[in-house]
């Protein structure tokens, strides 16, 4: 698969680290044990010693935009999402190989959050592919890595303004030779706590250091 590798500039504004845009992976270097990529520096992100991730220089706040939900019910991001962690990735269910890693270390940093803190924490994920991504295919999709975590999907304009306020890319579809179509997005996952959030993790960060992460979001004021 042709990876297109997107600039410098595009990935300060869509999260940490530079985001390719082809299909639906994503690498810029090798990650460092603690999640973040190794000798990037890039305006507009600082360290935060409190998170083994990335803190955007200005956190980002969760929009006032209502998608529906993969029960079929609207869902307002700000009104609906009652915990006071949530965790945000945007992909889509025919995603052929970085959404399920994503999922799959986010499946697996839910199950090792102390109960406390797992019984706080929610996790959304954002359909890229409102067209293919229908309730019933989301809820299938999701149900492999954790049946609890929420389906979201919208109209495409709404998905990508969601999109757009949470600092994630989302180029549109590249045809395939088979037919079929792709959709390029960025895989970082944007960590709240209510409505702001002052912490991302990029792709090849560790699941201690999620957990250790969502466990101090728990934790903050």
């Amino acid at each position: 698969m042709t990876i297109e590798r997107r600039g410098l500039a595009m990935a300060a504004l869509a999260a940490y680290a530079c985001t390719l845009l082809s299909g639906c992976s994503y690498r810029t270097t090798e990650p460092a044990s603690d999640g973040n990529p190794a000798g990037v520096q890039i305006s507009g992100v600082t360290r935060d010693l409190t998170y083994r991730g990335t803190e955007p220089a200005e956190p980002y706040q969760m929009p006032d935009i209502t998608l529906r939900a993969d029960n079929g019910n609207p869902f307002n991001l700000i009104r609906d999402t009652a915990y006071p962690v949530t965790l945000v990735f945007f992909g889509y269910t025919h995603c052929p190989d970085a959404c399920p890693l994503i999922l799959n270390g986010l499946a697996a940093t839910y199950r090792r959050l102390p109960p406390a803190v797992r019984a706080e924490t929610q996790v959304l994920f954002v359909t890229t592919d409102p067209a293919r991504d229908t309730d019933a295919a989301l809820r299938a999709y999701l149900a492999r890595f954790d049946a609890s975590f929420v389906g979201l999907s919208g109209s495409s304009r709404d998905i990508l303004a969601a999109a757009e306020s949470m600092g994630v890319p989302v180029s549109g579809i590249r045809r395939l030779p088979d037919g079929g179509y792709e959709v390029g997005h960025g895989v970082q996952v944007i960590g709240f706590r209510g409505n702001e959030a002052p912490v991302i993790w990029t792709e090849g960060t560790p699941v201690a250091a999620m957990v250790t992460d969502v466990v101090a979001l728990a934790r903050k004021p």
